[in-house]
């Protein structure tokens, strides 16, 4: 396969859209990482794995200025919600084929799939969205029916929006805020029925638990599968309720199945903490990740094995817990938790983060 690269150029930002499948990581690329604090989600071989494995393949599309990197947006290139094949290897043989792009980080829900350099200006990143889209329309040629940025910040909003663009707020992220001196100060805040579950879970001697980062003791297709039937239950509960994160009434979910090859990438890695549950025959009974940075860490992956097929009732609420002890212990600024089950978070104190979409059809993309 050949890679396309497109570029936009001026004198002062040039736009690449990158296929991460066959491009090369980009040069400077970790480093921006670092700068801009961004989660592991956002490596390269991250979502290189993440890209081969999808029904919608995300490009990366990188600004620089000069030599430096300033900012990164990665994008879904989504077709039909009915393809069957996963990761298509061709975008010039269907540059007429009607489709659209979300710049969605659905792998991490509640953190925007827009980075751009703190240094920009709020006139600098207006431009720097309209090249990029400019970019992207010459990438996926005229078939590119719009761009949906789903999940973005408020403060991003302002580079976002315009005439002709559509916005609208979705579900909240959980953010709990370390407010706590001691995880003592923390508990004495649960409810009754939290303390009781939580409780019960940690007095099951049939219920083992173990944590640790850089995991290598793990069978990522267990977990995959274990994950994959978790999320379709989810999934079809959100729907059922009538979750916000959507468009003129559509169920627009263009995600896809969770690749053991995924996973590896991530429990591997130092700074994501992966916590395990079984009972004493060492049936899996749910696992959980983290991300861990000095600038806060997040709830990532969640999944657990229902109580009709031998699961525990309530064993999100121990992985809560466990999260936020580690938030407490480690001096952390924050703990996130996604977009779902915001009630249920909200027993743990968490409040929430406003988070926006924005619909940008063809005839104002780049303008």
């Amino acid at each position: 396969m050949v890679t396309m690269k497109v570029t936009e150029r001026s004198t002062d930002v040039e736009v690449e859209v990158l296929d991460p499948r066959t491009a090369a990581e980009p040069e400077g690329w970790r480093g921006f990482l670092r700068r801009a604090r961004l989660r592991p989600v956002w490596e390269y071989e991250v979502l290189r794995r993440e890209a081969w494995m999808a029904k919608n393949p995300a490009v990366l599309a990188v600004l620089r200025r000069g030599e430096e990197i300033v900012g990164a947006f990665t994008v879904m290139v989504c077709r039909s919600w009915r393809a069957g094949d996963f990761a298509p290897l061709s975008v010039r043989r269907g540059r007429f084929r009607p489709r659209w792009a979300e710049a969605y980080l659905w792998q991490l829900s509640g953190y925007p799939a827009v980075a751009l350099d703190e240094r920009l200006d709020g006139v600098e990143r207006r431009e720097a969205v309209r090249r990029f889209e400019r970019a992207l329309c010459a990438r996926l040629g005229p078939g590119l029916l719009g761009v949906i940025y789903r999940a973005m910040n408020p403060e991003l909003l302002p580079a976002l929006e315009g005439r002709g663009r559509m916005s609208r707020e979705i579900d909240p992220a959980a953010v709990l805020a370390n407010e706590y001196s001691t995880v003592d100060d923390w508990e004495r805040a649960l409810g009754d029925e939290t303390r009781k579950t939580l409780r019960d879970l940690r007095e099951d001697e049939d219920l083992r638990t173990e944590a640790a980062s850089a995991r290598q003791d793990l069978d990522c297709h267990e977990l995959a599968v274990l994950l994959n039937a978790h999320r379709t239950r989810q999934d079809e509960r959100a729907w059922a309720g009538g979750q916000r994160s959507r468009f003129g009434g559509l169920h627009m979910d263009t995600r896809s199945p969770i690749a053991p090859s995924y996973l590896d990438a991530l429990v591997r890695r130092p700074d994501v903490i992966t916590r395990t549950y079984r009972d004493g025959s060492g049936r899996l009974l749910g696992f959980g990740t983290v991300f861990d940075a000095d600038d806060g860490c997040a709830l990532h992956q969640w999944a657990a094995l229902p109580s009709a097929r031998g699961g525990r009732k309530g064993l999100y609420v121990d992985f809560y817990a466990r999260g936020v002890e580690h938030m407490i212990t480690q001096g952390r600024p924050e703990l996130t938790a996604g977009r779902a089950m915001l009630e249920n978070k909200a027993a743990f104190g968490f409040g929430t983060r406003s988070l926006v979409s924005v619909a940008v059809p063809r005839p104002v993309l780049g303008r």
